[in-house]
């Protein structure tokens, strides 16, 4: 049987175009979407979905609020936030809601895959980048080799921002009209500039800097 899912997304274009991508799986049924907290919760109780796909910046009821009264009154279903929040209040507070998983929007669509299933079997699922941002919170200090602030280029902004939102290398380089190995190179030049180790850590560094934007 497939996975019975909502989708609950203020913003139309994003909310379909996820519709569309999940439902070329044959494990998934999108059942309902919602475009605001309190729709998610009327729609929830309507179609008994097992997952939720939860923005947090709705209007009326906002994602963290809809949680709460989402598995108050459907205890059996699990959320999974799916944000461009970094800040560790936004996922302290889907967490404590009940949120059983917490995306990034610019995820990998394996990822996101791999986060309804693990959460449907009644796990939780948190992004490598959530999970060192929760780990830092904890530790309450940074890490022992932290970032540079090594003033970037133009051009490395600009790569740095696309890798940041998830874009593949081969999609950069052609609006960047450069080859793959040049972008390869110019990550590199970001990761010794930065004094970061992974792609992780780059995506990290731009959100916390605000090159990639929040919504």
């Amino acid at each position: 049987m497939p996975i019975r899912i909502i989708i609950a997304d203020d913003h139309r274009l994003f909310r379909e175009g996820l519709v569309n991508l999940l439902s070329e799986s044959k494990d998934i049924e999108i059942v309902a979407q919602a475009e605001d907290g309190r729709d998610v919760v009327l729609k929830a109780k309507e179609f008994n979905p097992q997952v939720v796909i939860m923005d947090i910046g709705m209007p009326i009821i906002n994602g963290v609020e809809a949680t709460r009264q989402l598995l108050k009154e459907l205890p059996s279903a699990k959320v999974i936030a799916l944000s461009m929040h970094s800040d560790k209040q936004y996922i302290k507070g889907m967490l404590e809601a009940g949120a059983s998983g917490y995306l990034f929007k610019n995820c990998a669509y394996d990822e996101l895959i791999e986060a309804i299933h693990t959460v449907n079997s009644g796990k939780k699922y948190l992004s490598d980048v959530i999970t060192e941002i929760m780990i830092q919170d904890y530790l309450g200090k940074e890490e022992n080799n932290p970032e540079s602030d090594a003033e970037l280029t133009e051009r490395e902004s600009e790569i740095l921002k696309l890798i940041a939102e998830g874009v593949p290398t081969s999609e950069i380089s052609e609006l960047l009209f450069v080859s793959v190995k040049t972008i390869g190179t110019h990550k590199q030049h970001l990761l010794e500039k930065l004094n970061l180790k992974t792609s992780t850590d780059l995506v990290k560094y731009a959100i916390k800097k605000g090159i990639v934007s929040l919504d």
